[in-house]
């Protein structure tokens, strides 16, 4: 099941990603996933907490998929995960803590760790299960910094293992739209874009967001969760080109009750070389969601980054996809690659390169909105 990647520097799979793009939108991934023959053995799949994304999307997700299943757990909670063996199935010798994830090793069961912790988690979680000889998916963002990206695709590549990032949107068919007609310049380059991505914290339903507020675990506010959306819009949208340079700042804060440690909401805008600008918000203070891109010869404009919804309108008219369930698209399509030694459209590249701009962005909001380089 193991394959080691092939050394290569940042800079150049930077440069890559635009032409591998190009080559796996050939076949759209929310039908080669379905269309591809079931294997024999499915991959197995083993959730790294079992918070509010893996009890309501990833788990009911993968009691759908074709080509993986759930076969294994890890959490704080030996309760909890004896609750999940019986409601999927599952062995409960594949039941983990946190501390025992070395004994994943021997495990015949698991092929695959998704790492879904607190983001100031991932890297720890990532690299014990990269040190199992698993394949890795690690939720967004990929980690607090980009040094911890750096430590977290290093042992990857020293276990011989696989390394993807859990960006559902690029597998869902509105966003895989956007960006082809970005990558093939349909309306020319995009030249003005601006996008926000946030929701009211405290109005919402049962998910617990403390986490979310504490800066150690989080990283900090809503760019670390709702803006890396917007900066994976924007770089779709730019044939997934890296920008060159940001400006931020953070926003007041309403809510000094809630916002003790972390931003309630800021701005930020992305520069290109060919003279690009993305105007960017992220917010835990309101409601947004929404993504345009603008080029000489016509336009394009999505509404939701959320589970679903998606809506995609240009220049020229709507564009219409079929709904699809996010989760099951994602996990199918990811062990898909797994399965045929088809590149990833989500490496651990991408997700490294996502967090640098946010390296950049809180540097210029801390430093009063200078003019910050994204270093690759």
């Amino acid at each position: 099941m193991k394959s080691t990647p092939a050394p290569v520097s940042r800079r150049q799979f930077l440069g890559q990603l635009s032409a591998a793009a190009a080559a796996l939108a050939l076949t759209p991934r929310w039908t080669r996933a379905a269309d591809a023959p079931v294997p024999a053995k499915k991959l197995g799949v083993a959730l790294v907490g079992l918070g509010s994304y893996s009890t309501y999307q990833l788990g009911p997700a993968l009691r759908k998929t074709r080509h993986c299943r759930l076969t294994g757990v890890v959490t704080g909670d030996r309760a909890k995960g004896h609750r999940w063996a019986r409601d999927y199935g599952f062995s409960e010798k594949n039941i983990f803590g946190y501390d025992t994830m070395a004994q994943i090793a021997g495990n015949p069961d698991i092929d695959v760790v998704y790492v879904v912790t607190p983001n100031g988690l991932h890297a720890e979680h990532s690299i014990a299960a990269a040190r199992a000889g698993k394949h890795v998916i690690c939720e967004k963002p990929m980690a607090n910094t980009a040094a911890e990206c750096d430590a977290i695709i290093a042992a990857c590549r020293s276990a011989g293992v696989q390394l993807m990032i859990g960006y559902r949107l690029h597998f869902e068919p509105h966003h895989l739209e956007l960006a082809r007609i970005g990558r093939e310049q349909e309306f020319g380059p995009f030249l003005r874009m601006k996008g926000a991505n946030g929701f009211r914290m405290g109005s919402e339903g049962p998910e617990d967001h403390s986490w979310r507020l504490n800066k150690k675990l989080s990283g900090g506010g809503p760019i670390m969760d709702m803006g890396v959306y917007v900066i994976q819009a924007v770089c779709m949208a730019k044939g997934e080109a890296a920008p060159v340079a940001v400006t931020a700042k953070f926003d007041p804060i309403e809510r000094p009750e809630l916002f003790r440690e972390v931003e309630e909401s800021m701005h930020w805008t992305m520069e290109y070389a060919d003279g690009a600008v993305a105007n960017c918000h992220a917010s835990y203070a309101e409601n947004l969601s929404y993504f345009r891109a603008e080029a000489a010869r016509g336009w394009a404009e999505i509404e939701h980054f959320d589970y679903s919804g998606q809506k995609l309108t240009t220049s020229k008219g709507p564009r219409k996809f079929p709904a699809v369930n996010h989760q099951l698209v994602q996990l199918d399509g990811m062990a898909e690659c797994l399965l045929t030694g088809r590149p990833s459209p989500v490496p651990g590249e991408m997700g490294r390169r996502d967090v640098a701009v946010i390296d950049a962005v809180f540097a210029s909001a801390r430093a009063g909105g200078a003019r910050v380089e994204v270093k690759a």
